[in-house]
């Protein structure tokens, strides 16, 4: 084992997570330092793409993972109005990849999948109820302060990775900034036992929905059905998440007798952040605390774990092999950074784009692209590669 001080890294999350077992997997001593108590158990990204899969997969956990989650090949462009159904078959990418579908399971069952394998590396440190809040570094090491629940400590390690999420403490003690915006509409996520599969014809596990009223997404995870809607600043967060507010929405996407089953209500922001850089001398970002994206297509979770994938690998060529920590973060933000930028930034605008005209003509037009496009082998073959984010990670990597 290397004789090294522990790397630390801020933020259990799915980022921290893998970027944790992935160097303790390489024999190279980690702190994992989470704020909340425990693992948070709510309602956030539940979509592993295929390439989230085989990063995984290499580390051993999406075996694990796909035992507990809801494997879809299959998802849908349903317009309301028409009732026409793009449907976009995954298994028209099996030639590229092992894992020709989207994996349905809530995210923090990944990040309780990976605790529990930490376990078994004593170089390993996770420590709960810990967040940093400022950091400074010399050429050599960086000296990190955190609030415990003993009071303040400051830990030294020769590199600090901020995964600790879009507030982040480890950026804006490294002095990066986070340009972008945030739209005026926030969106809100419920869950419900209702089985929309029974009373809807043909109804695949994840659904993008249009409405000359308003759209909606709906897709299933391993436990619940999940509808996410977009509101408007006209009404107070409190009517949002009332039961009233939520039925009457339930039962305009379908009208049923009695209630709904209501389970997690969630409304948060919708932003599109980035980074104006990934990395500052020995302190350096991954996931959430450096990109930031609307929802819609599953790729912001799924970013963070490409960023923890290929850092990973950075660290373990610096701290095993003896690389030079600025050329390689200089090589992540190039490979990390531009593509967060010109791919996932632009395609998740897109996406929402493409779901909230309510203006006929352009419903008409959009309903009709989706039909062409999975009608065409070509064609639907290229929309899946680009919506699985396999394109991305690859021409990531092919950046020198």
């Amino acid at each position: 084992m290397t004789t090294t001080q522990p790397v630390i890294v801020a933020g259990a999350g799915p980022a921290g997570s893998l970027l944790a077992l992935y160097l303790a997997q390489h024999d190279i001593p980690v702190i994992l330092l989470e704020k909340e108590d425990s693992l948070p158990i709510d309602l956030r990204a539940s979509t592993f793409h295929p390439p989230s899969l085989e990063m995984l997969d290499k580390l051993g956990v999406t075996e694990k993972l796909i035992a507990k989650g809801l494997v879809v090949d299959k998802y849908q462009y349903r317009d309301r109005r028409t009732g026409e159904v793009a449907e976009f078959d995954m298994s028209i990418i099996a030639d590229e990849t092992a894992f020709p579908f989207r994996l349905q399971l809530e995210q923090y069952e990944m990040t309780i999948i990976v605790g529990e394998m930490l376990k078994d590396y004593p170089h390993v440190q996770v420590r709960f109820g810990c967040k940093v809040v400022d950091s400074s570094q010399t050429d050599d090491l960086v000296s990190v302060d955190i609030e415990t629940p003993a009071g303040k400590e400051t830990l030294t390690t020769p590199f600090l990775i901020g995964c600790d999420g879009a507030s982040s403490n480890v950026r804006k003690s490294a002095g990066i900034g986070y340009g972008g915006f945030t739209y005026d509409e926030k969106f809100l996520v419920v869950s419900t036992d209702f089985p929309f599969e029974q009373v809807f014809d043909n109804l695949s596990y994840v659904n993008y929905v249009s409405d000359p009223e308003e759209w909606c997404v709906i897709l299933r995870t391993e436990k619940k059905w999940r509808v996410l809607w977009p509101t408007t600043s006209d009404i107070t967060d409190e009517t949002y998440l009332s039961d009233d507010y939520i039925q009457a929405r339930l039962q305009h996407l379908y009208a049923k007798d009695g209630e709904y089953d209501i389970g997690h209500r969630t409304l948060y922001n919708v932003h599109q952040r980035v980074s104006e850089i990934y990395y500052n001398g020995r302190i350096v970002l991954a996931g959430d605390s450096c990109h930031i994206n609307n929802p819609l297509g599953g790729m912001g979770m799924n970013g963070g774990l490409h960023d923890a994938d290929n850092l990973a690998e950075k660290l373990v060529a610096i701290i095993n092999d003896g690389a030079d920590h600025i050329e390689k973060f200089k090589h992540y933000d190039r490979q990390r950074r531009e593509l967060a930028v010109k791919f996932v930034q632009e395609h998740t605008i897109s996406n929402k784009k493409l779901m909230e005209s309510t203006e006929t003509e352009v419903q008409i037009a959009r309903q009709k692209m989706l039909m062409e496009t999975a009608a065409d082998p070509i064609k639907s073959k290229a929309f899946v590669m680009e919506r699985a984010m396999l394109n991305c990670v690859r021409d990531s990597l092919a950046v020198e």
